[in-house]
């Protein structure tokens, strides 16, 4: 386990011969940090999904609740523990609550009369977990909902708290940018948490240069627009969950002569996706209609190295030949995984339907057409395509127009609640108190003014071999992206009229270094800038930072940090109420 994530006040020596009953929600971020082999070194004999009724058999002294602090789950928890006590030998039961411990939640195990069941209830400080080598992400899903339609902060504490370990593990951060009303609050509840920690100086020399907060709802834009990235497209097609997807199993089953494609497997495919994986490194990031290319050639290089085998005469070639197999047939396999992904997704973008979404998307993004009723959206509502699909284009809309026209607004509402039910009526309310899909205030857009200032729209995008971070979307900058690229260079004083325009407060803070800790700067080296996302990020956006950090004069190394790793629909499904 890494040591900085470990920092709980948990001692697992405590809960020897133990069984772990799980949050489903938490198997997947703890799985990136925690293998299964390392709890059993733990003595940890068996792990169940925390579900109603009984707990499954299990020879066990201590049964273990590693749960987030949610009331609903609490309910499970005692219904759990009450059907325990009735049956066979006494066990000890404990509490984590991940990230941290609710008394709201302790009084409701207290309410149902088995609080004093625990031997332990604790709390296991989860904040940050490391996706990648330069990602990390809180996993929070409720983030976003939280913070702009319940005015919650619980999560920016969590971002604030995370924060602070980040700099007790890597330096001071000497200076604080940031842009929105969450990004605020994020940085006075760290500088007041720096106050009250005044006792210790941190010697340690920092790492980071700057930290850029960025409030997710300063750039509703870029999450509705389809990503145009071989990982992006993977995340919006099939859902990228924990750095893992699964996918249809046909495209990777073996071919085996004449079998006339019987006993085809039916469990999905389950791929583990990050930079571990040199090929997966390689096209991440790169534009999909980039992606053929590199593949077709890394197809050459492997074929030709498995060609030098006929050339190895001397026992010293074969040997050599022979240490490298392992390696070439991992990139085989890896070749192989990427090309049956790449099939899959072409089979969607090559389809009809998909190039008419994306041409309206274009066309909304830039500026054509965004105040009048769409009439694909039209054909999109009667023909009942996916409600996330629709709500998605829609708010697009909306936005690129700085809200739309009452008229249009209602006609849009009427046809969405005909045709997929009146019960959607509340997930119509959060999207407008969101800010996504709201009327048009003072009859003015700014929308044109934003993208001019800030370039966000491109005419001629180089897919291949860009030049620009708009090669994601295939002719549109992400405004948050091209925020932080205007900060690092020239600075943000030269759009000062675009930031009063964009929600929220822009400020500035310096976190003083103590002596013998600034940094005295190499020519030629770059600066590194920890950027952080309250609300969600995509792997588009974070796909554009990777390339600017990249860039040969760019002078800026960006690191990722954000609450949840989104995407459009995921964004608009966790803001939909769900019907009763």
């Amino acid at each position: 386990m890494a040591a900085h994530l470990s920092y709980g006040r948990v001692n697992l020596n405590v809960l020897r011969e133990a069984a772990i009953v799980w949050d489903e929600y938490l198997t997947g971020p703890f799985g990136l940090i925690a293998q299964y082999s390392l709890l059993k070194e733990h003595e940890v004999e068996k792990m169940f999904t925390l579900k109603g009724s009984r707990l499954p058999a299990a020879d066990v002294k201590n049964i273990i609740f590693l749960v987030r602090p949610r009331l609903e789950l609490m309910d499970i928890i005692a219904e759990n523990v009450l059907s325990e006590d009735r049956r066979g030998p006494a066990r000890d039961f404990h509490i984590l609550f991940v990230p941290r411990r609710s008394l709201l939640c302790e009084q409701r195990l207290k309410d149902l009369g088995v609080l004093g069941s625990f031997i332990h209830r604790e709390e296991y400080s989860l904040d940050l977990i490391p996706f990648d080598g330069d990602l990390l992400s809180m996993e929070s899903e409720g983030a976003f909902k939280e913070c702009y339609l319940e005015s919650d902060q619980t999560s920016l504490y969590h971002a604030a708290k995370g924060l602070m370990t980040l700099q007790a593990l890597y330096g001071t951060i000497p200076q604080i940018y940031g842009k929105g009303e969450c990004a605020r609050q994020v940085a006075n509840m760290m500088i007041r948490m720096k106050r009250e920690f005044t006792g210790s100086q941190n010697s340690i020399f920092p790492v980071f240069d700057n930290l850029l907060l960025l409030d997710r709802n300063v750039d509703l834009l870029t999450p509705l627009a389809t990503q145009l990235t071989y990982e992006g497209l993977i995340d919006e097609i099939y859902g990228i969950q924990n750095s893992y997807v699964k996918l249809p199993p046909e495209k990777f089953a073996p071919k085996k002569q004449g079998d006339g494609g019987k006993d085809l497997p039916t469990e999905a495919k389950k791929l583990q996706l990050n930079s571990a994986e040199e090929l997966y490194a390689e096209i991440r990031d790169k534009n999909f209609n980039a992606v053929g290319s590199v593949l077709s050639k890394k197809a050459k290089v492997i074929s030709a190295a498995f060609e030098e085998r006929h050339n190895a005469k001397t026992v010293g070639e074969i040997k050599q030949f022979v240490s490298q197999l392992p390696h070439m047939q991992a990139a085989r396999g890896s070749l192989a995984n990427h090309t049956s992904i790449a099939e899959l997704i072409k089979d969607v973008t090559t389809s009809e339907d998909f190039f008419d979404k994306l041409t309206v998307e274009q066309e909304f993004m830039s500026g054509i057409d965004t105040d009048k009723v769409n009439s694909y959206i039209e054909d999109c509502i009667a023909q009942k395509h996916p409600l996330i699909k629709v709500l998605r284009l829609v708010c697009l809309q909306s936005v690129c127009n700085s809200g739309l026209k009452q008229k249009v607004l209602d006609y849009y509402k009427r046809e969405i609640l005909q045709t997929y039910g009146y019960e959607h009526i509340l997930t119509l309310y959060n999207l407008e108190k969101a800010g996504l899909l709201k009327p048009q205030m003072g009859g003015r857009n700014n929308y044109p003014t934003i993208r001019k200032t800030l370039r966000l729209w491109m005419d001629d995008v180089n897919e291949q071999n860009p030049t620009d971070i708009s090669y994601v979307y295939s002719g549109y900058a992400p405004l948050s992206v091209r925020l932080a690229q205007l900060l690092s260079r020239p600075g943000w004083r030269s759009i000062e009229e675009v930031l009063r325009i964009l929600p929220g407060p822009h400020f500035e803070e310096r976190q003083p270094l103590p002596t013998g800790l600034q940094k005295k700067r190499q020519p030629g080296e770059n600066r590194v800038t920890l950027i952080f996302f309250l609300g969600g990020v995509t792997f588009a956006e974070i796909a554009a930072l990777r390339f600017l950090s990249q860039l040969e004069d760019g002078g800026t190394e960006y690191v990722i940090a954000t609450t949840k790793l989104m995407n459009g629909a995921s964004w608009i499904e966790s803001l939909m109420e769900k019907p009763f």
